[in-house]
């Protein structure tokens, strides 16, 4: 089993940043990648960046390609979502997701292992 753990949501002025948290722990020699989602309230799970575990490999969603950033650091087991630029287009609950393979990166089916999760608000 995988665990991950999201921080650093919360409430952002349109136009500003935010950096989030994803510490994975457990079987994490089992992770191929790190995935972000978000999920609007009536919206479903959008796919929001991916990054290949110990590669270094990433994919954006068309949405917020040039604006945010997945970045991992493997020594803290965590990866980095730093957003910028938001708009009043991006609140919702941002998940964190571990894969165990190379299938579906863009895809919810594609992620085994899931964050509980952390809001982010933006204020215009």
């Amino acid at each position: 089993q995988v665990q991950l753990v999201e921080s650093g949501g919360g409430l952002v002025q349109a136009g500003g940043s935010l950096t989030l948290s994803c510490v994975t722990s457990g079987r994490t020699f089992n992770i191929y990648g790190v995935g972000w989602f978000r999920q609007a309230p009536g919206k479903e799970r959008e796919f929001v960046a991916t990054i290949t575990w110990n590669v270094g490999t990433t994919y954006y969603g068309d949405s917020v390609k040039g604006r945010f950033t997945i970045s991992e650091d493997n020594a803290k087991n965590t990866v980095y979502l730093q957003m910028n630029n938001l708009t009043p287009e991006d609140p919702a609950a941002y998940f964190c997701a571990a894969r165990t393979s190379t299938l579906n990166w863009g895809q919810p089916v594609g992620y085994s292992y899931w964050g509980q999760g952390t809001q982010v608000t933006v204020s215009s």
